[in-house]
């Protein structure tokens, strides 16, 4: 079961996800949060938490960073009105494990929840690709020194490959994966994949359209 908050400012909004998400026996609704100081404290508790990013008091970024700090086991999925490339790199540096528009189909915003939770691939890999090109190269990577093996996973893992796929792509076991999954997300100081990902582009490890 998949605990979920809902923090939007518009209770419409709200109500809208929750018809949407609890249609499903997999998703239970557990709170619901008006800004960002409330969805900090809802989401605590939960697994993963729709996060709407301009909110009164706190906004979204704000709340998503606080979330990554007190409960890091929440998976926050930022929700937007528009393609705001840099908003949206703001929140995937802030913890936001994914992001989905709000005009996204139900289908989409379903997907992204059970993914995120899964934890198991990146959210929607294309696009994260395109909003990484002008933060690539960005920071300085002299420290991190990832083995031949880890550097392929990590370029599997910004594709949005599952451990599954990994293994199957580079002819070795999950288990396999799962410890090369670690290596890297402890060499990059990553909490999760999208974080890896994200970092990967910063420090120039993976460039976009050239293998990631």
């Amino acid at each position: 079961m998949i605990h979920i908050v809902l923090a939007d400012d518009e209770r419409l909004i709200r109500a809208g996800w929750r018809t949407i998400l609890s249609a499903h026996d997999d998703i239970e609704v557990v709170g619901d949060a008006a800004d960002g100081h409330e969805a900090v404290v809802a989401g605590a508790g939960a697994d993963v938490v729709l996060m709407d990013v301009r909110m009164p008091g706190m906004d979204g970024l704000t709340a998503t960073r606080e979330l990554a700090r007190r409960a890091p086991a929440t998976r926050v999925v930022v929700v937007t009105t528009f393609e705001n490339d840099q908003l949206v790199w703001g929140a995937l540096r802030a913890g936001a494990a994914g992001y989905v528009l709000k005009r996204a189909p139900a289908a989409e915003l379903l997907a992204a929840v059970r993914l995120v939770h899964t934890r198991d691939a990146v959210v929607f890999p294309d696009s994260l690709r395109r909003i990484a090109a002008p933060h690539t190269g960005t920071r300085s990577r002299t420290t991190i020194e990832l083995t031949p093996r880890e550097s392929e996973v990590l370029r599997q893992i910004t594709r949005g490959r599952t451990n599954s796929e990994i293994a199957t792509a580079l002819h070795i076991t999950r288990e396999t994966v799962k410890t090369h999954v670690g290596n890297v997300l402890d060499k990059l100081g990553a909490r999760d994949r999208t974080q890896a990902a994200v970092l990967a582009y910063e420090f120039g490890l993976i460039f976009p359209g050239v293998g990631g």
